[in-house]
C-alpha cells in the first residue's frame, strides 16, 4: 500500500513539475516527513536520490523543443549546484531534526511570501 503511495506522490510531484519546475525540496520533502513519517534529514536524502538524472528528462525535453530551456545558464548552475549541495549535506548533519525542519519552513514561507507579494 505505501508503495502504490509514493508512485501517486511521484505522479502528483512529476505533474506539478511538469508545470512549474518544482519538484523535490519543495513537495516532495514535506509529503516525506507529513505523509509517511520520515525523519527531515530522511526525507531529505530520498529526495536527493530521486533528484538524480533522468527523472526530469521529459519535462525538461518538451521545454527544450519549445525554445524554453537556457542550456548555458543550466550548465553553470549545475556547476554551482554540484558545490553548494556537498557544503549544505555537510552543515545539516551537524544539525538537530528541530533545527533543520524549522529552517525548511522559514525557506518555504519567505519564497511563498515574495511570490504573493509580487505586483506583476
Amino acid at each position: 500500500m505505501v508503495n502504490f503511495a509514493f508512485i501517486i506522490l511521484g505522479v502528483i510531484v512529476g505533474f506539478l513539475s511538469g508545470m512549474f519546475g518544482i519538484g523535490g525540496g519543495i513537495l516532495i520533502t514535506p509529503a516525506l516527513v507529513f505523509m509517511f513519517g520520515f525523519t527531515q534529514k530522511m526525507a531529505t536524502g530520498t529526495t536527493l536520490a530521486l533528484m538524480l538524472p533522468p527523472i526530469g528528462i521529459l519535462a525538461f525535453v518538451e521545454y527544450y523543443k519549445n525554445g524554453m530551456v537556457n542550456l548555458w545558464a543550466a550548465v553553470f548552475i549545475i556547476c554551482g549546484f554540484l558545490a553548494g549541495s556537498s557544503g549544505g549535506a555537510k552543515l545539516v548533519m551537524k544539525l538537530d531534526e528541530l533545527t533543520v525542519k524549522r529552517s525548511f519552513g522559514i525557506m518555504l514561507i519567505s519564497i511563498g511570501l515574495y511570490y504573493i507579494s509580487q505586483k506583476k
